[in-house]
């Protein structure tokens, strides 16, 4: 299994770029505003949607190799002796009674 990891400003740039092609295909397909007016307004955000999906693909992709894969050491170490050990409850770890 693969796992992606996108900061907040990448993922906000794909599903702006997602939502907005999916508006300019609904308008385009819609019949509530004036014929004229939602072919200009649904072509835009169609050619607006499908530009920014190159970028926003090449984006997925650099994380996707960048996301470490699987039986690779993990950058925060191991200790063997601790594997299977028990944690002794500490404070606060209790139900608060009300």
């Amino acid at each position: 299994m693969k796992s992606v990891s996108l900061n907040l400003p990448t993922l906000g740039f794909i599903v702006s770029t997602r939502a907005a092609l999916g508006m300019g295909i609904g308008l385009l397909l819609s019949a509530r505003l004036p014929a004229e007016r939602r072919r200009v307004i649904g072509a835009t955000l169609v050619a607006i949607g499908a530009a920014t999906t190159i970028p926003a693909a090449m984006s997925v992709l650099r994380s996707v190799r960048r996301s470490r894969p699987i039986g690779r050491r993990s950058p925060i170490g191991r200790d063997q002796r601790l594997i299977g050990a028990t944690r002794f409850p500490r404070k606060g770890d209790d139900a608060v009674d009300s």
